[in-house]
């Protein structure tokens, strides 16, 4: 009999989510090794089916549940909202959770294991965390401090951790998190994510639009560009640096997220250089990461561990260069370390605005010196 696995998560595609769409990859590739895996996630598609596939040697089983979107803003809103989807979640997999051999969950929707881990002193299972983003240390970083509340349910939820068999961490540096929890290291596996698309060198290019066309080359920021993401070091360096070269680099924001508006209105108001898209469809994603010049991803400190940007390994295999804003401590600059030459990466500390500027017009040089290779020594110059 095929080993039968329940696999939780928050949305899933179309909706935009990053766990949810590596979350369908691993089910899949559970599938093609044999495994029964059913699959239940959110989606905001009134009336959504569930379907079943046979995949390779196993099967796989979609189960979708119904909830609305909602304002991030309002806290009392979100944590309404995470409670509700979290119940509904167990109720859609109840079923198949009674009959499986392991259960899979991630870290989102949030504090997911504070429902699953008591069930499951009932259910008996084998328990897989696959801790995409930390809570509630998330939000305590994002607030900069932990009142009475936030202390207690840390500590509830680092009762309810240790008492998972096993967990599935995305960077060393998460991995050291859990350490410094107290998780003993058998019970840590690194399971690293994958690009979700397969980038190919020569795919067809975007169009490049009409607001980036006069720009030395284009900075492109994908994604998310919540909580965990810094925005200030990059907006003032990147301000100063247009100060400084006339026809430089300009930015294409192709995001969503609790900043990507803050971002788009700073913008806006400075009269910078910039475009706005409102993400791309996933299968677009390869043309759009060849498009641009240099990738642009940023983290704030306090997030380091308990956060890894998903887009990391698609930016990297899209063999373009890569502009880290954040901590050497983080497994983004391992990935992008180990994985890009030199000349195609730099990292910048977060609140180090100066350095940055050196860098964007080192990057415009780089780019420059690539588009016009008769103009290498001219590039050189730029901005100096």
């Amino acid at each position: 009999m095929n080993h039968r696995l329940v696999y939780l998560c928050d949305w899933l595609p179309p909706d935009f989510g990053a766990v949810g769409q590596y979350a369908v990859l691993s089910a899949q590739d559970l599938a093609k090794d044999g495994c029964a895996v059913t699959l239940v996630g959110l989606t905001s598609e009134r009336g959504a089916r569930s379907k079943q596939e046979t995949i390779g040697q196993g099967t796989l089983s979609t189960v979708r549940a119904y909830r609305p979107k909602y304002p991030k803003e309002k806290f009392a809103t979100r944590v309404l909202w995470t409670i509700i989807s979290n119940l509904l979640l167990i109720k859609a997999a109840f079923t198949a959770m009674c009959r499986a051999d392991s259960i899979v969950f991630t870290g989102s929707p949030p504090l997911l294991l504070h429902f699953i881990a008591p069930l499951n002193l009932l259910l008996r299972k084998r328990l897989i965390y696959r801790i995409t983003d930390f809570y509630p240390e998330c939000l305590i970083a994002e607030r900069g401090r932990a009142g009475i509340a936030l202390r207690m349910l840390l500590r509830l939820t680092l009762f309810w951790r240790r008492r998972i068999e096993s967990f599935e961490v995305l960077g060393l540096d998460q991995a050291q998190r859990l350490r410094d929890s107290g998780i003993p290291e058998e019970r840590i596996c690194l399971k690293r994510y994958s690009s979700p698309v397969r980038v190919n060198q020569d795919v067809l290019l975007l169009p490049l639009p009409q607001e980036l066309a006069a720009a030395a080359g284009v900075i492109l920021y994908s994604g998310n560009w919540g909580v965990a993401h810094d925005e200030t070091t990059f907006l003032e360096a990147y301000t100063r640096y247009r100060l400084q070269s006339k026809n430089g680099l300009a930015v294409w924001l192709n995001a969503t997220g609790a900043k990507a508006d803050r971002v788009e209105d700073i913008l806006r108001a400075r009269g910078l250089p910039f475009y706005r898209s409102h993400l791309v469809p996933l299968a677009e994603l390869p043309r759009l990461l060849r498009t641009a010049d240099v990738h642009l991803i940023t983290l704030r400190d306090a997030f380091v561990g308990y956060v890894l940007p998903s887009k990391t390994h698609a930016c990297i295999e899209s063999g373009k260069r890569l502009l880290f804003v954040g901590s050497e401590r983080s497994d983004v600059h391992l990935l992008a370390s180990e994985s890009l030459p030199k000349e195609m990466y730099w990292r910048i500390s977060v609140g180090e605005v100066g350095q940055l500027v050196s860098a964007l017009h080192a990057i415009e040089a780089s780019v420059l010196a690539e588009r016009f290779p008769e103009r290498r020594l001219e590039a050189i110059g730029v901005g100096v």
